[in-house]
């Protein structure tokens, strides 16, 4: 009798498995030699089974025939290390205040010990990586970001001095296309290049919308801390396009922090992307979840 339980179960796995296999298969054949830009961020850059689950998502992508690219942020981590050296963090609307010295850190953490940790754990899972900054090959051209604060009491807007903060100028696709080519996996570090010759520290939500629709990509997948986008009695929001997602800024329902997410999926699928996803980073193989299977975890959006 303990035999026959044991078979059982084996062939109830077996089965699972057999039909997580038939589900994955269109979307492996859709999505063959087309190209995933994937945002990671959040908790799923400091949990340890998380990160390793992300990059056996990224290495299966790849081996089945996809081409993802990866951008990754590192707020969390530069905090760190400046609270380290006795400097203290300041934001203004969510953005860091980067000063010359605060520039050196963020280059050094993004560009060197959370670049090179992402492409070492894609390695170890089997994969080809290849870790850049926007600076390399001249990828990402940036322009100093203009902030300005509504002041009624001067009758006129406050201008805000970020300091070595940025927004994308233009992304040079030529060497993603020859790694993609190369069957390598481009990581990008979200640091950019001015006109100037300046570093700017960009933020890495905006950039992997640029990448994507500099490449003209298939899917732009953006991790969070959240389940995705929430109504305001806290359900999950699942298929969006550009007018539903009008009507939520207008009525409230997408506010603060999730509004220059949201914007940016918006901005990449109006520019030719074909879906914007924002998905729950805090599930194991989210991305997978995502690309393989008919329910996903989190909200696509759509242009129409």
């Amino acid at each position: 009798m303990r035999v026959q339980k044991t078979m059982n179960l084996n062939q109830q796995q077996a089965h699972n498995i057999a039909s997580v296999l038939a589900e994955a298969l269109p979307y492996i054949q859709r999505f063959a030699g087309k190209t995933i830009v994937v945002k990671y961020g959040g908790n799923a850059m400091t949990d340890d089974k998380l990160k390793a689950g992300f990059a056996r998502d990224i290495v299966l992508m790849k081996l089945v025939g996809m081409n993802p690219v990866v951008v990754h942020g590192g707020g969390p981590q530069i905090g760190n290390l400046l609270e380290r050296i006795g400097k203290q963090s300041e934001f203004i609307q969510g953005m860091r205040v980067t000063d010359t010295e605060t520039m050196d850190i963020v280059e050094m953490v993004l560009g060197g010990l959370v670049n090179k940790e992402i492409v070492n754990l894609i390695h170890q899972h089997g994969g080809n990586a290849v870790g850049l900054t926007g600076k390399d090959g001249n990828l990402i051209t940036a322009n100093k970001m203009k902030m300005t604060i509504d002041k009624p009491e001067l009758n006129a807007p406050e201008i805000i001095d970020l300091g070595h903060v940025g927004e994308v100028d233009k992304i040079n696709t030529k060497v993603l296309d020859m790694l993609i080519q190369d069957d390598f996996i481009p990581v990008i570090a979200p640091v950019g290049v001015g006109k100037d010759g300046h570093s700017y520290n960009i933020n890495a939500d905006l950039v992997a919308g640029k990448v994507a629709e500099a490449l003209q990509a298939e899917k732009l997948m953006l991790l969070t801390n959240t389940p995705g986008l929430l109504n305001k009695e806290g359900e999950l929001l699942t298929g969006l396009n550009a007018q539903s997602v009008d009507a939520l800024i207008k009525d409230g329902t997408i506010y603060g922090g999730m509004l220059p997410k949201i914007q940016c999926a918006l901005d990449a699928v109006q520019a030719g992307v074909h879906s914007s996803h924002i998905i729950d980073g805090r599930v194991e193989h989210a991305v997978m979840l995502e690309v393989f299977t008919d329910e996903g975890v989190g909200t696509l959006i759509t242009s129409n």
